[in-house]
């Protein structure tokens, strides 16, 4: 299985960036920082995306998110694959966070499930290619609309990047730098849409 055990975001202020990580979603290992300001304007054609449990963790970290500077873009609502919303954080990395439930069935908690990086690319299809060229491993295929691989512990999805977009609730343009560095143990590549993977160990805890 391939690992993608974290991911970069350039930012202006590494040390504030990781201070809201923490504590909006104390994601840990899984996300870094570093001082970076390349041009960047509209949608950068990616989402984070959390999983967990239930609706009140969901509004856990939603509202912690918001408490430490993030916006909401869709705010955290019941429909029929479950609950949840997505919301802009302070250096402009769209979050996603949801629950396959519509009901709490324990304690609140804020525990995290998977962490899933969503790729909004202009061909499924070319980038799915390429990945499996290279040794991902397909774990939930549908078409030219969604691909999953077997990654961990943060988890790779492509979407189109106007599905992408529209799931967001953004507009699909955008130019510029993506600001994302994909860490890995495999290769260093640079994917169709310009994504980058560096090879990078994984943090002591």
């Amino acid at each position: 299985m391939t690992t993608i055990h974290s991911v970069t975001f350039e930012v202006p202020d590494p040390t504030a960036a990781d201070d809201f990580y923490a504590t909006a979603f104390g994601v840990g290992a899984h996300v870094r920082t570093r001082a970076a300001q390349p041009p960047a304007t509209g949608f950068r054609g990616y989402i984070m995306s959390l999983v967990v449990s239930q609706p009140s963790t969901v509004d856990s970290l939603f509202g912690t998110a918001l408490q430490s500077g993030a916006t909401a873009l869709k705010p955290p609502t019941k429909s029929f694959w479950g609950y949840g919303g997505v919301l802009r954080d302070p250096y402009g990395t769209l979050w996603k966070i949801a629950s396959s439930s519509k009901k709490d069935t324990g304690p609140a908690t804020r525990d995290i499930d998977d962490i899933v990086l969503l790729l909004g690319v202009d061909d499924v299809a070319v980038t799915k290619r390429f990945y499996v060229e290279r040794g991902l491993s397909v774990t939930k295929s549908f078409g030219r609309k969604y691909v999953e691989f077997a990654t961990a512990p943060v988890r790779l999805a492509l979407y189109s990047r106007r599905a992408a977009a529209k799931d967001a609730g953004v507009p699909v343009e955008g130019t510029g730098s993506h600001r994302l560095i994909i860490n890995t143990d495999a290769d260093a590549i640079v994917d169709p849409d310009g994504f980058t993977w560096e090879a990078t160990s994984l943090p002591a805890r």
